[in-house]
């Protein structure tokens, strides 16, 4: 057996970048994790340095690779990243034009809305399974183009080159041979036809994007690449990609239709495998691919919320309720309940089913008993509830009766959250031994590519549950509970979201 055992996965999110090395039994062997700057330069505009993100992928890669033993060890690279941020660099330097835009940013938020106005919102829907909404890249796209001087020419000059992330650190690590990217991530640009599985040329006119700077596109899965030599002392193998969300589904074992994954990192996404053929949401979903591996396509049906996580790290960092994350599980012990305080944690917009790009945040049944604990309790319930937003919105749909949801990432590891989400869905909630399924996932497909895992049917042998959090709470109560739930919704909304 080749020495060669171990996977390298780059995990690089939208608050912090990890590396992780991954041996045949699916066991982190080393991790190192950085986190990087996140900038606001307006209301609504969030901005990442991209120069700086490859920095930390580089610092974090060499470091888990010396902690494995060295670049001789590593079988495979695996890639996966936060979905909808936007790099546009020069082909000739590889330097950036403009700060990468994030998922979360809003600023093109009038010229969807303008377009949605237009009618253009089913032709859209009907080819990319997506919304017109600025959380897609494809108005991002045109935003830089159209505002950073020189850069249209120079683009349909095929001087500049687009990606998401993915494709950035794939040419990067390439060393500037490889200007590709994954299906996964190539789905949510609302650039790609999921039907047909290409660059649309209707959507490239209308988001009015020049096909010149566009990557190709790959499965999950092969040898998309090998990294330049003088980065970790020897070639090693690309042999992975994918968008976050989707190598969590991979790395959460869901390879049967109706099993489903909900991620809770910065923002929570829920994606439930959907087979061979796309689902159409009647209730404002996404229909996206799950996976293509063997030039085989898996679809998906996606639920995104985009504040979780973060919502706690406000609690933190906004309002200095907290010192740590972790401290929210005492807190939400330490009293019965929320004594009707309700957080709807809308600073970005609302994501899924509600769609409304210009809510914004909202604290209601504050009573001079409230205290610290039960807002804090607010933050973590508001998760679940907007999870239960998703799931009943999914049954509505018509999928596939979920016998449990696999859940990862940060608040994953609260006990108190689990149990919560357990309740208000009616569902148990499962909660694998390694909660870094997102990194996993990205192992997962390297290694598929690169002789380490054979088959997915080995993959889903390997996922080993840590608990298992059971439904238990008086149906009157819950009833109750997201009676106050969507109430604070309903005021949340703006008027033409309502």
């Amino acid at each position: 057996m080749s020495k060669k055992t171990h996977i390298l996965a780059i995990d690089q999110g939208t608050t912090s970048t990890r590396s992780i090395v991954f041996d045949r039994d699916a066991h982190a062997v080393a991790l190192a994790r950085r986190e990087f700057q996140q900038y606001y330069p307006e209301p609504g505009w969030v901005e990442h340095d991209p120069e700086e993100i490859w920095k930390d992928v580089l610092t974090t890669a060499r470091e888990v690779i010396s902690k494995a033993g060295g670049a001789d060890k590593i079988a495979g690279l695996g890639i996966t990243t936060q979905r909808e941020t936007i790099v546009i660099w020069e082909r000739s330097s590889g330097r950036p034009i403009h700060r990468a835009i994030v998922w979360q940013d809003r600023r093109t938020a009038q010229t969807c809305a303008r377009l949605k106005h237009e009618g253009h919102e089913k032709i859209v829907r009907e080819k990319t399974g997506l919304l017109l909404d600025p959380y897609f890249s494809a108005s991002k796209v045109a935003w830089i183009l159209d505002n950073v001087p020189d850069a249209r020419r120079k683009a349909e000059k095929g001087e500049l080159a687009f990606g998401t992330i993915d494709c950035f650190l794939l040419w990067r690590l390439t060393g500037g041979t490889v200007h590709a990217t994954d299906i996964t991530n190539a789905s949510r640009t609302a650039l790609f036809n999921i039907h047909t599985q290409e660059w649309d040329d209707a959507l490239l006119k209308l988001f009015n994007v020049p096909e010149a700077i566009l990557p190709y596109i790959v499965d999950n899965s092969g040898h998309l690449g090998d990294t330049d030599p003088s980065l970790f002392g020897e070639k090693i193998v690309i042999g992975g990609m994918a968008g976050d969300q989707h190598a969590a589904l991979v790395g959460q074992a869901c390879f049967k239709p109706g099993m489903a994954k909900s991620t809770y990192g910065t923002g929570c996404f829920l994606l439930m495998n959907t087979g061979s053929k796309p689902v159409t949401s009647r209730n404002r979903l996404l229909t996206t691919i799950g996976y293509r591996i063997g030039n085989e396509t898996t679809y998906a049906l996606e639920g995104s919320i985009f504040v979780a996580g973060a919502a706690i790290k406000w609690l933190r960092d906004g309002l200095h309720l907290i010192t740590h994350a972790s401290q929210t599980d005492d807190m939400a012990t330490r009293v019965p309940d929320s004594h009707g305080v309700y957080m709807v944690p809308a600073f970005v917009g609302l994501g899924a089913p509600h769609w409304d790009p210009d809510a914004r945040g909202l604290i209601c049944g504050l009573t001079l008993g409230s205290t610290q604990a039960h807002i804090a309790r607010a933050a973590l319930e508001s998760v679940a509830y907007q999870t239960y937003d998703l799931v009943h919105a999914m049954r509505d749909d018509g999928t596939a009766e979920t016998r449990a949801l696999r859940i990862d990432g940060g608040m994953a590891a609260n006990d108190w959250f689990a149990q919560f989400l357990a309740n208000i869905l009616d569902t148990p909630v499962e909660r694998p031994t390694d909660l870094e399924t997102t990194a996993l996932g990205a192992a997962f497909l390297a290694g598929l590519a690169t002789g380490v895992w054979q088959s997915t049917d080995e993959l889903a042998k390997s996922w080993k549950q840590d608990s298992v959090f059971k439904p238990r709470i008086d149906q009157d109560l819950k009833r109750n509970l997201l009676s106050g739930w969507q109430d604070a919704i309903r005021r949340t909304l703006t008027p033409a979201a309502r």
